[in-house]
């Protein structure tokens, strides 16, 4: 029999492929579940993903990687004993993107398998972790986000009309906008705000490009449509005359304008076309300027596409917003629609705008800047570093939470904003300039002839890597931040489950601080660069390629959050 030499190209190393390998090969095929195994015909056999878990804490990956507790091995085995054949299966597991496993073994909290970790750092370093910093599968498609909290009401808000909760829905939707980019899809913003204006200075100091367009500029056009087809559509009630009094939202009506109220049944557009998860109260709505000039601009959006708007929009605006989507619908416009709803911003004991409260966290973080820095503090160079650590506090701290729940800011005067200690973006980007100051330094070396240069990943013996937190660093951060990517686009996808849409918005966040937690106590624990002597370069080499691939990683998640590394504090 002759045998297929053809070797495939090895795919990145996942997670999620090795967990649903490790289940396959410990249920394996129903049939062949020996029968004192099976117990009665009722017994439920989980799927092959839910058997194992992935171990994370430093203390469980002393002695294990992966783990299948004893309640799944009772549940598939008598008495959770595994034959001496599924052990074999799963000793010599293989597979597309499956991590290579070196021991497993019967223990009292179950089965435990343990990695072989030289052969995953050979796999994931050597030749660079370009495809651990990417998403595993590229999408495509359109989304449009909408942020209703910059739409004009009639006037284009400014940073002391924002609220600190419109303002979570801003970076939310720039964020959104980054994650989707990174996984193929094609993002546009909504609505395009006035070039020069005062809110586009404000989002450009945080970091945000949104799209302008000339001051003098109108979408009187598409307006127009957009009232002819509300007046024309199924679902306009009887018109009422109004003339000089109150109109439904408040606003007092002026001679001059149409004197009969256009009102459209939204309750009827979404039992009538089956959209699920619209507010039952919506019932029948008034049609103002300010909705027409909304609904101009989102069909300005996605004139070119067969776009999903994906609506970011704070929960005291929900109701106003679903209203503003069943207009639409009534409008014509087909698209799919999802809410992406954000809780409330709560600041005890005072009540800050947006410009006051990003002008609040640029003073402290210069006056903490000063503090550590002393009189070096000045000049163009430390006023970028001080808008972009401004920029990263206040993103972390409104975007580290679940979308749906509120965030409680701090914000007193003397409460300050720290430099040192495991919290929020400044923690963070402190611990990404430490990377680019060790790697300064190792150049530094280079060039003074104390070290040679890093070799191909191939001539190096990463064994030589055994201390444990290297090991978390690249199992806990590098192989599985691909999928992390991945979510997002995963959940926007996903039918069902009515007009909201739940993403995991916080997990970049939380990822990169509980990096920088443990990145930071690696650096403190370990010398990286050590004595210049040949019989050490080959650990100091190994070393430098797994942190140039947590330097790249960083780089990667802070872009998801449209910020630059800092590269020197």
């Amino acid at each position: 029999m002759m045998e297929n030499n053809v070797t495939e190209e090895p795919s990145p190393l996942r997670i999620t492929p090795t967990v649903r390998a490790l289940g396959s090969a410990l249920r394996g095929k129903r049939e062949n579940v020996p029968e004192s195994s099976r117990g009665n015909s009722n017994r439920i056999f989980p799927e092959p993903e839910k058997l194992w878990f992935k171990e994370s804490s430093a203390k469980n990956l002393r002695n294990r990687d992966f783990l299948s507790p004893s309640t799944m091995l009772n549940t598939l085995y008598a008495d959770g004993q595994v034959p001496p054949a599924v052990m074999s299966r799963v000793l010599s597991l293989r597979g597309s993107g499956v991590l290579p496993v070196a021991a497993g073994e019967v223990m009292d909290e179950g089965l435990r398998v343990r990695v072989d970790r030289a052969a995953a750092f050979r796999a994931v370093l050597a030749g660079g972790a370009t495809e651990y910093l990417m998403p595993s599968s590229k999408k495509q498609g359109c989304v449009v986000l909408n942020c209703p909290a910059l739409h004009s009401k009639p006037n284009t808000p400014t940073p002391d009309t924002l609220t600190l909760g419109q303002l979570r829905t801003v970076l939310l939707a720039d964020h959104m906008g980054a994650l989707l980019r990174r996984q193929g899809f094609e993002v546009t913003y909504c609505p395009t705000l006035p070039e020069d204006s005062d809110i586009i200075t404000f989002l450009r100091a945080l970091g945000i490009d949104w799209p302008t367009a000339p001051a003098n500029w109108t979408n009187e056009e598409r307006e127009e449509k957009i009232q002819e087809a509300l007046e024309n559509c199924t679902y306009k009630e009887r018109e009422t005359e109004r003339g000089r009094r109150t109109s439904g939202g408040g606003r007092k009506v002026e001679d001059g304008e149409n004197e009969r109220a256009l009102r459209i049944n939204l309750k009827r557009v979404f039992q009538e076309e089956g959209l699920l998860g619209y507010d039952p109260s919506l019932g029948t709505c008034t049609v103002h300027r300010d909705s027409v000039s909304h609904l101009a601009q989102l069909d300005l959006a996605t004139a070119d596409s067969t776009a999903t708007a994906l609506h970011v929009t704070s929960c005291q605006d929900e109701f106003r917003q679903q209203q503003i989507a069943m207009l639409w619908r009534a409008s014509g416009a087909m698209h799919t629609q999802r809410h992406l709803v954000c809780g409330p911003v709560k600041t005890p004991g005072s009540h800050l705008t947006a410009a006051q409260y990003l002008q609040l966290r640029r003073g402290q973080m210069k006056e903490a800047s000063e503090m550590k820095y002393g009189d070096q503090v000045e000049g163009q160079t430390w006023d970028d570093i001080i808008r972009v650590m401004t920029s990263a506090t206040v993103r972390f701290e409104l975007l580290s939470t679940v979308h749906t729940s509120p965030v409680t800011l701090d914000v007193q005067r003397e409460g300050g904003v720290s430099t040192k200690g495991p919290r929020g973006g400044v923690f963070v980007m402190y611990n990404c300039a430490r990377l680019h100051t060790l790697f300064d330094s190792y150049e530094r070396g280079v060039e003074k002839g104390l070290y040679p240069e890093i070799p191909e990943g191939s001539q190096l013996d990463f064994s030589a890597l055994k201390e444990e937190g290297e090991w978390l660093l690249l199992f806990n951060y590098v192989i599985p931040f691909s999928e992390l990517l991945d979510q997002s686009g995963q959940a926007l996808d996903s039918e069902g489950g009515g007009a909201r849409v739940n993403i995991k918005t916080e997990q970049i966040c939380k990822f990169l601080v509980s990096l920088s937690k443990d990145f930071s106590s690696y650096y403190n624990r370990v010398h990286v660069l050590g004595e210049p002597l040949p019989h050490l370069f080959n650990q100091m080499f190994c070393r430098l390629y797994l942190l140039r691939a947590l330097r790249e990683l960083y780089h990667s998640a802070l872009d998801t959050l449209t910020l630059p590394p800092i590269r020197q504090l």
